[in-house]
């Protein structure tokens, strides 16, 4: 599973299905986490990559610096599926989508990392899965991790 962290002011995921557009999640200062499944992972990956969200110490301290992890600040997650995190274009200039995940099966690892969140006690806020989303967000620092499991 591979994740792109942005430490956020606030972040917000509208959706659209059938032609209509409404705010599905929205979160104020946290992390905003674009999570990609390929072929390989597993539901024991999503609970790794759970767990490391939740103790990335990204978040700032009372001095400023980066040293709490969102378990110990604000507790705020948007997770949004984004299955482009696993683009190829070493072929050329169109993205191969080869080593990403198939819907059936990207989804349920999703919502494990959502699962295990919640069960760790964030308050996380989603997309929807498999339609149009437009991501909006205040991007502090900026900050911004990749992390693979």
């Amino acid at each position: 599973m591979r994740a792109i962290v942005q430490r956020v002011d606030q972040a917000s995921v509208d959706s659209t299905v059938d032609g209509v557009t409404s705010r599905v999640g929205e979160i104020g200062q946290g992390l905003l986490v674009l999570v990609g499944v390929t072929h390989a992972d597993t539901e024991q990956s999503a609970v790794k990559l759970a767990d490391k969200i939740w103790n990335l110490r990204i978040m700032s301290d009372a001095e400023g610096v980066m040293n709490l992890s969102v378990a110990d600040s604000t507790r705020n997650i948007l997770i949004v599926s984004q299955f482009t995190l696993y683009g190829d274009t070493s072929g050329g200039r169109r993205p191969s989508w080869i080593a990403a995940a198939k819907p059936e099966v990207a989804e349920p690892l999703v919502t494990k990392v959502i699962d295990e969140l919640r069960r760790l006690g964030a308050h996380v806020e989603t997309g929807r899965f498999r339609t149009d989303m437009k991501v909006a967000l205040v991007n502090d620092g900026p900050v911004t991790v990749t992390i693979e499991v």
